[in-house]
């Protein structure tokens, strides 16, 4: 089950958004979360009692982003174990929420080894559900170390290719401290740049249909003190155009054995833009969304997401009358396609950046190399 609190208006909070924590009121361990869905109008948490709330949380985006989601599937397993639930069921389930984005499954992975480990180990459930919230606590700390080092490695990546500062930067989505258990994975790079004084703009596209930068990222570079310019997404080729753009930098939320790359919708093409307009486009991107079991970018399963969100509006705090709950912009029983991510071939990356180093160029030998190099990660 979950519930809903509004947290008070006064409440003063650091740049890093604590988006998802474990907590163990006197009635039972609960995961907390963020409702991202909420953003920017009020700040709102869950409160998840069992992995089915967990599952419909993911499923819905109030939390989202291929990082943040391999934490979350961790906790939901020690959720389940530490409440004495199927726990084989409730990973099939977690890792099944959302298809395309690889961390989830990662996450799920790592808590149900440790759990199973500790079991075979001891015989003993307690024991076992405490080695499952170990790894997932575990994975929330390295994500945070992962995003400081990513965002290092990206700032230096950027004024490589880019001297001089004044980076004018375009994003898409959101890849922020919503997405990350630190600053995020792009977005850390663009708030690097302007914690040294060499941000000069931060483009977000608003990314429709959901409206993920308007939203999120948006909100977020506002906590920051960044300058920064919404722009519609059908805009970004003009902005290009005018020369308005150093740099794009994106994230991802499954890069293929060959570099291939799947974001949220609308990336791919500004990676096209990009190309053609002689822009470096960068991903930025944890090791865990590297992806050897998935050899190319046809083989990434693509999230079809319900057409409703192309149809209708919906907005925190606003009544509607559609079928999706929002506001109809559409005739009724229009068709809509709703991929909810597309995929860049990696002839079209400048660069991945991860908290391992940069891949350039993008190869299939150079990211094997890269994840040979990657430390092994423990279960806790």
């Amino acid at each position: 089950m979950a519930d809903q609190q509004a947290r008070t208006g006064g409440d003063k909070r650091q740049t890093e958004i604590p988006v998802i924590r474990w907590e163990e009121p006197p009635e039972g361990p609960v995961l907390v979360l963020l409702d991202q869905t909420r953003l920017p109008v009020e700040e709102v948490e869950l409160v998840c009692t069992d992995a089915s709330a967990l599952v419909e949380a993911i499923r819905s985006l109030a939390v989202r982003g291929a990082p943040v989601l391999g934490i979350a599937g961790a906790y939901g397993v020690a959720l389940a174990a530490v409440r004495g639930f199927d726990v084989a069921e409730a990973a099939l389930a977690l890792a099944e929420a959302r298809p395309t984005a690889v961390n989830l499954s990662v996450g799920v992975r790592r808590a149900q080894e440790a759990h199973q480990a500790a079991l075979a180990r001891t015989g003993d459930t307690t024991a076992a559900a405490a080695a499952a919230l170990a790894a997932a606590r575990a994975l929330h700390q390295e994500d945070a170390r992962a995003s400081a080092r990513m965002a290092a490695h990206g700032l230096t990546l950027l004024d490589e290719l880019l001297p001089g500062g004044g980076h004018r930067i375009l994003t898409h989505c959101n890849t922020g401290s919503l997405v990350s258990g630190g600053e995020g994975t792009a977005f850390a790079v663009a708030l690097a740049a302007h914690r040294e004084g060499r941000l000069r703009r931060l483009w977000v596209d608003e990314t429709r249909p959901l409206l993920q930068g308007a939203r999120l990222t948006a909100y977020e570079a506002a906590r920051s003190g960044m300058a920064y310019t919404l722009l519609t997404d059908n805009a970004a080729g003009s902005l290009f155009a005018a020369g308005e753009v150093d740099a794009v930098l994106i994230g991802a939320d499954r890069i293929a054995a060959d570099g291939s790359v799947a974001n949220k919708v609308g990336s791919y093409p500004l990676a096209v833009l990009a190309r053609y307009h002689h822009v470096p486009f960068i991903v930025v991107a944890p090791v865990t969304t590297v992806d050897p079991g998935t050899p190319d970018g046809a083989s990434i399963e693509v999230e079809q997401r319900p057409g409703h969100e192309v149809t209708e509006l919906t907005a925190p705090q606003v009544s509607a009358t559609g079928a999706g709950g929002g506001i109809p912009v559409a005739p009724l029983g229009t068709q809509a396609y709703n991929p909810a991510f597309d995929v860049t071939p990696p002839e079209l990356v400048t660069a991945i950046v991860t908290e391992e180093g940069v891949v350039s160029p993008v190869t299939t030998e150079s990211l094997a190399e890269l994840c040979a190099r990657a430390p092994q990660v423990t279960t806790g």
